[in-house]
């Protein structure tokens, strides 16, 4: 996003949800919401988008030519729709369970490395709409590589040296939590679970 985009930042407590929160996103009731105006704009595939038109962003984050763009959010659906919903089921189950699901992720996660190819960025020498969607998972790696055992950097190296290269972008850095950070959330929350 254009550092010049002037934005407040709120944290919501999920275990306790705000009325703002609710009264913004009645409907899902979750994070992110971006309050433009007054107005809500939810989820964060669309606030990408919207922030992109309404602000024209410079370099756009959409790319100009249509079927690209259909592309880009075709990959955006495909990491909404797979990533998350695969860690929580190699996550929350054992054994062979547990092995599906780890193959499953990394799978996934090669899939989005052929699709990256050689290019510097999904859109091509620029960072765009897909790498904005995929890049937050770079902190959850090393909570993936715990819990399913296994390295991303040996199952997908193209796919880490992208990460690196957009942790070095100023706008990713200073946004994305600290991977061991997450990795010890992630273990109180399942401990939460189990009680």
């Amino acid at each position: 996003m254009d550092e010049g985009v002037k934005y407040e930042r709120k944290e919501e407590d999920l275990s306790n949800k705000s009325p703002l929160l609710l009264q913004m996103n009645p409907i899902h009731k979750k994070i992110p919401v971006l309050i433009h105006n007054g107005k809500p704009i939810c989820e964060s595939a669309i606030i990408v988008q919207y922030i992109d038109e309404v602000w024209n962003q410079n370099p756009p984050l959409m790319p100009s030519d249509p079927y690209e763009r259909a592309q880009a959010r075709f990959w955006v659906d495909y990491i909404d729709e797979k990533v998350y919903p695969t860690w929580n089921k190699m996550w929350l189950s054992k054994g062979e369970e547990h092995e599906a699901g780890k193959r499953e992720l990394i799978s996934i996660f090669k899939q989005l490395e052929e699709t990256l190819g050689d290019k510097p960025f999904y859109g091509n020498e620029k960072f765009g709409f897909v790498d904005i969607a995929l890049i937050p998972f770079y902190s959850w790696f090393y909570t993936f590589e715990t819990y399913g055992n296994f390295q991303m950097e040996a199952q997908c190296p193209k796919l880490v040296a992208w990460a690196k290269r957009c942790m070095q972008r100023n706008t990713v850095s200073t946004i994305l939590p600290n991977q061991n950070q997450l990795y010890i959330a992630v273990v109180e929350m399942e401990k939460n679970l189990q009680t």
